[in-house]
């Protein structure tokens, strides 16, 4: 194979997070020829960092659809690339009454294909280690895999299909038919720009317009000596004011104006406490949110310990062992979605909140189809 031949794909993929890995595998699938490039060795960036929750249930809207699409995109290529796809569903506790009539609300108003069931608190507490439930529901459409293992496992399958991969490649621009990189210029018929909160680094007119910022998080992995495993991704309160098939509804006013006036320093830090469980039984914890155009490198002890607290307080324990900290980071502006083509045959593909291992699959399949077409035999 000569140069020009490998340095020219029918796609280049800017970003090998999940959106990128999603576009790739869709090219593939389409019997187009395929390169991935990023600047870094592996993936690094929010699709490691984060709870490995297809969280479906709770979104509406485009969101709902890409993360419908996104689910069995998940299940077959977990079964492909041979990394876990746990199919428990999520647990959502409630921990007030207020929170039992949102979760009510919810259920009534919930689609076929993404059912809220209501449990009362025996049922609950049966299933998950919390204190204090008065209620509860199960989410069974939602899915939970390792975000370490996954990235990785589905780059490497990509790759053993032919997906061509250039890491410790940086991107520094892009046009027309071309990408230049630190190590040269690759041409393609179709560039897919999917570098997440990066955008303004590549593309920063088209990022500032669009009102892309960072938006940082504190995340935490513990040993919490619970009694028991979880049944699966544990919600709650604060997780049901954030999430749009929740949050939207009126039941949510007073579920919000209680959290925030009982408890102040969780709702300055912008948390979402949930957690998830890990195949060796330590929980990942989080999480906290600070936006801007940066992120400032200097994580804040107390953001820590407020989500250390409000789990000990949670899972009626003491004080959880840390076992690894860490800052999560990831794109976010005014709508959820950024798909923009700045140039001929250029598509930027972002997701701009903190669903993008719930959409991200789902967003990716949207934008090659829209790009070259339905699926080839």
């Amino acid at each position: 194979m000569d140069h020009d031949d490998r340095d020219h794909s029918d796609v280049v993929v800017v970003g090998a997070g999940i959106v990128g890995l999603g576009v790739a595998d869709a090219a593939h699938r389409r019997g187009l020829s395929v390169t991935v490039l990023d600047r870094s060795p592996a993936a690094t960036g929010a699709t490691v960092r984060n709870f490995g929750h297809v969280c479906l249930t709770p979104q509406t809207g485009r969101a709902w659809e890409y993360a419908r699409a996104a689910r069995e995109r998940w299940i077959r290529l977990g079964h492909d690339a041979g990394f876990a796809v746990r199919q428990d569903g999520t647990w959502v506790v409630a921990r007030h009454p207020d929170e039992v009539a949102l979760l009510a609300a919810a259920a009534e108003r919930a689609p076929d294909a993404t059912p809220v069931h209501l449990l009362d608190a025996g049922e609950f507490t049966a299933r998950a280690a919390v204190a204090g439930a008065v209620g509860g529901a199960h989410l069974p459409a939602d899915l939970q895999v390792d975000p370490r293992r996954a990235a990785a496992a589905l780059a490497a399958h990509l790759e053993r299909r032919g997906v061509r991969f250039r890491w410790r490649t940086p991107a520094l621009g892009v046009e027309e038919g071309r990408v230049v990189t630190g190590r040269g210029t690759l041409t393609a018929g179709l560039v897919v720009v999917a570098v997440n909160h990066d955008l303004d680094h590549l593309l920063p007119g088209l990022a500032e317009a669009a009102g892309v910022q960072r938006c940082a998080l504190d995340m935490l992995r513990v040993d919490a000596g619970l009694p028991a495993p979880l049944p699966g991704p544990l919600l709650t309160g604060w997780s049901l004011v954030r999430y749009r098939a929740f949050a939207d509804l009126p039941e949510a006013v007073a579920v919000r104006e209680r959290l925030h006036a009982e408890h102040p320093r969780a709702a300055a830090f912008d948390v979402n406490l949930m957690a998830t469980q890990q195949p060796d039984g330590s929980l990942l914890l989080g999480d906290t949110h600070r936006r801007g155009p940066g992120v400032d490198p200097f994580q804040s002890e107390e953001a820590n310990e407020v989500l250390l607290a409000c789990a000990a307080d949670l899972f009626g324990v003491p004080r959880p062992r840390v076992l690894e900290r860490w800052q999560g980071v990831y794109a976010s502006g005014p709508e959820e979605f950024l798909v923009a083509r700045p140039a001929p045959g250029v598509v930027v593909a972002t997701v701009t909140t903190g669903i993008g291992m719930t959409t991200g699959l789902g967003l990716a399949e949207d934008v090659v189809r829209s790009a070259v077409g339905g699926d080839r035999p």
